[in-house]
């Protein structure tokens, strides 16, 4: 696996997930297709979803839902690709898009690792492979970064690190789609700033990288200790995105 393989990898993932071609986030300009989620899509990307801007660096490629695509077109040609994910502009298009009921919902920067950058990380706790069989009673709120109790059939497989035969630290990965497992990470408060969630991570990823799958993590921009866990374990950002939903359900989130 190398890091050319792994981004086309997910280039073409994100093109199954939206409707467009993989070669459309390879262009300099923007790019407006018709939202269609992919048989194939990553299994918790759930419908109705109105928009969903993605972008790998060089451009913004938008799927839509018809009664939106005026608006989007206006938004992508008025802003820089990358000023499409950020305040004030934003609120240009919620504006505009609430008019017609949708609204802005989730923002999300996703990362692949850099198979040169990848460490050898330790830490001061054993450290143990596990299988999903292992996972059953780990289905707590103490975990749930990790594992994700409303799809458990796609938890594959984890590092968990020990304190004796308590478990302090939980990297594990989910199958979300066919080439590309995602890693989440939760280590007991009175546990962190060891170095136990980059030894996990970046431990876990060699393990994803051994069954010839594409790791990947996903975090919020704003969420700083994600962040660096994420380059600690050897991950550089590989792509964004920003989903548009009904106001309805994004509504109900607020409440």
């Amino acid at each position: 696996m190398t890091n050319h393989k792994m981004l086309e990898i997910a280039m073409g993932q994100s093109a199954e997930d939206i409707g467009c071609c993989a070669d459309d986030f390879r262009l300099s300009e923007n790019i407006i297709v018709p939202f269609e989620l992919g048989k194939n899509a990553r299994k918790y990307l759930k419908e109705p979803i109105t928009c969903n801007f993605v972008s790998y660096g060089n451009n913004v490629v938008v799927a839509a839902i018809p009664e939106t695509i005026d608006v989007v077109s206006e938004y992508v040609g008025k802003f820089g690709f990358y000023d499409c994910f950020e305040t004030p502009n934003m609120h240009w298009l919620n504006e505009r898009l609430s008019n017609q009921g949708h609204k802005v919902c989730f923002m999300a920067e996703y990362y692949l690792p850099d198979i040169n950058r990848i460490p050898d990380l330790s830490c001061a706790y054993q450290m143990r492979l596990l299988k999903q069989e292992d996972f059953e009673e780990l289905y707590i709120p103490e975990w749930s970064n990790a594992l994700c109790k409303d799809r458990k059939q796609l938890d594959v497989l984890g590092v968990g690190a020990y304190e004796g035969d308590t478990l302090i630290g939980l990297a594990a990965c989910s199958a979300d789609c066919e080439e590309m497992w995602q890693i989440g990470v939760d280590v007991l408060p009175q546990y962190r700033w060891q170095g136990i969630a980059s030894a996990l991570t970046s431990t876990l990823a060699k393990e994803i990288l051994s069954r010839n799958k594409v790791p990947f993590y996903c975090t919020a921009w704003s969420n700083i200790r994600s962040v660096r866990n994420a380059v600690k374990s050897g991950f550089v950002p590989a792509w964004v995105e920003m989903t548009v939903k009904p106001a309805a359900i994004v509504d109900e989130m607020n409440r």
